[in-house]
């Protein structure tokens, strides 16, 4: 999972401050869910998910579809 997160980052070339910045977090401790000392939570799960437009289930490793889920009415 930890890998996901910080690949999809490196690949569009965001730095981890902006994403830091969007989640409301420190640097550092964005930082530290992408080596894994941190463990995500379900609204930064979701925040992420969004940000990328994909589900959780792709960020967490459950899936290797990276479509989002419909969004429900």
């Amino acid at each position: 999972m930890y890998n996901r997160i910080r690949e999809m980052r490196e690949d569009r070339d965001i730095k981890q401050s902006t994403l830091a910045k969007y989640l409301g977090v420190h640097q550092t401790t964005y930082s530290s869910y992408e080596i894994g000392k941190l463990s995500l939570t379900a609204d930064v799960l979701v925040k992420l998910a969004r940000y990328y437009n994909t589900s959780v289930d792709y960020l967490l490793g459950l899936t290797d579809d990276s479509k989002p889920f419909p969004k429900s009415k």
